[in-house]
């Protein structure tokens, strides 16, 4: 499916979209479609919470260490949630796209222009999932039936405004159907990988064919 590591750089892969669009199963589906594609694990200054693991769950650091990081250049992107400071080191991921893994971002719209601003931006391919309607989105998180109106409709409202920056991704798509979304998901991953930037392997090729040529010249 993929091509082999030694054969091409990985890709930090942002997938975006309003609560109950059908990010975390599009997410899910990808992971199970190709094993060279895995989750970032996030850093966070929150404890650990029952049954959550370190370096697996989240990488539980400090607040001075997480700040330092920060100031460091070491943080693709951060934010500060609930009191807590949440982000992806840079480090994993450099490591992961020199041995040829997509690494996947489940993020909002301000963590995906901070890793599409960063020095590792020229690989990030970014994906933004659209509702078929407003209706539809809001049916969809009624029928998870975990909140009440009030905290829904908070939800709806948050939802729109993930949605307005649609216009900042390579790619949008509209979720109506998940199987037709995962096989477009699927194309877009296939055919950026095979962006020339992707293939350092490309110049000892074309160096040898220049040889070649040379020789039968």
């Amino acid at each position: 499916m993929a091509q082999k590591q030694a054969q091409r750089r990985g890709l930090l892969i942002i997938l975006s979209s309003p609560s109950g669009a059908g990010k975390s199963t599009l997410a899910k589906r990808l992971r199970a479609w190709d094993s060279d594609i895995s989750f970032s694990v996030s850093a966070t200054t929150r404890k650990p919470r029952p049954g959550e693991v370190d370096g697996q769950d989240y990488h539980f650091v400090s607040v001075d260490l997480f700040k330092h990081d920060v100031a460091d250049g070491e943080m693709l992107e951060h934010a500060h949630v609930f009191g807590n400071f949440y982000g992806s080191p840079k480090g994993p991921v450099q490591h992961a796209i020199n041995d040829g893994q997509d690494v996947l971002f489940d993020i909002d719209w301000q963590g995906a222009q901070q890793i599409t601003n960063s020095d590792l931006g020229k690989h990030t391919l970014s994906i933004f999932l659209l509702p078929p309607s407003i209706t539809e989105l809001r049916r969809r998180l009624e029928n998870r039936a975990q909140d009440d109106d009030e905290t829904i409709q908070r939800r709806m409202q948050k939802s729109w405004d993930e949605i307005s920056h649609w216009g900042s991704y390579d790619h949008v798509l509209i979720n109506e159907d998940l199987d037709e979304t995962e096989e477009n998901l699927k194309t877009i991953i296939k055919a950026t990988r095979l962006r020339r930037l992707q293939q350092p392997s490309l110049i000892d090729h074309a160096r040898t064919l220049q040889q070649e040529f040379e020789e039968l010249s």
